[in-house]
């Protein structure tokens, strides 16, 4: 093989060619080639951002949920609690009520027993009278002997 002056030449145009590509070719290439790269970096940065918030949110959203959770049986309870208050304080109030009709009854029982003896005892004593009266011919006047009959009212 010879070395020539062509062949001299194309070696001299071949590294003029490098030389312009490696400081305006490529700087033009590079810059573009970076600034995706820099885009493609920072996307991922904010897909990964985005994937930590969300992470986030689940566990904010997780404990919201947990926390209305247990808000919801303490408001359960509590309206059970209230629940059995009222059932309570309404046996409470029917007992006292039940007492109250019951003792009412026997006052009336009793007043109705005490009217009972004493008409009882107003017709045996003038059963008494008559009986008496009978026994001695003759008729005894009630005016006249209402001390007699008073006592033999409360003797019986």
């Amino acid at each position: 093989m010879d070395i020539n002056a062509t062949f001299i030449g194309q070696i001299i145009v071949f590294l003029i060619m490098l030389w312009f590509i490696a400081k305006v070719v490529v700087p033009m290439i590079a810059a573009p080639i970076s600034e995706r790269h820099k885009k493609i970096a920072d996307g991922l940065a904010a897909a990964e951002r985005g994937q930590k918030d969300l992470l986030a949110a689940e566990s904010r959203v997780d404990a919201i949920v947990r926390e209305a959770r247990a808000r919801a049986l303490q408001i359960e309870a509590q309206a059970q609690a209230q629940a059995n208050e009222i059932i309570e304080a309404a046996k409470r109030s029917a007992t006292v009520e039940g007492a109250r009709i019951l003792q009412s009854a026997e006052q009336q029982i009793a007043l109705e027993r005490q009217s009972a003896r004493d008409e009882l005892r107003k017709q045996v004593a003038a059963l008494a009278v008559a009986g008496a009266g009978k026994i001695i011919e003759r008729e005894i006047d009630p005016r006249a002997h209402a001390q007699l009959l008073d006592k033999l009212v409360t003797q019986i």
